[in-house]
C-alpha cells in the first residue's frame, strides 16, 4: 500500500503535482470552487513568484494565480 501525502498547496514546489483533497476553510470555499479548484481535481504547481507570492498553478486546464493565505486552505495529496 502506497503511503499518501497530504500537504496544502502552498507548500509544493514547481513541477509537484496531486490531487485536491478538500479545503480547510469554509470563507474561501466557494471562491475556490468558482476558479476550478474542486476536490478531485489534478493540480499542477507550475510557478512561484520571486518573492514567494502569488503562485501559479495548473488546473482544470487552465493556468490559475492564487495568493499564498489561499494556497494555504487547499489540502493537495501528492502524486508519486
Amino acid at each position: 500500500m502506497r503511503d499518501e501525502t497530504i500537504l496544502k498547496l502552498s507548500e509544493l514546489k514547481p513541477g509537484d503535482e496531486g490531487t485536491i483533497c478538500e479545503f480547510n476553510d469554509s470563507d474561501i470555499f466557494i471562491k475556490l470552487m468558482e476558479m476550478g479548484c474542486i476536490p478531485g481535481e489534478k493540480i499542477v504547481m507550475e510557478q512561484i513568484a520571486p518573492l514567494g507570492d502569488p503562485i501559479s498553478v495548473s488546473v482544470a486546464g487552465y493556468h490559475l494565480s492564487l495568493r499564498l493565505n489561499e494556497a494555504d486552505h487547499i489540502l493537495i495529496k501528492l502524486n508519486h
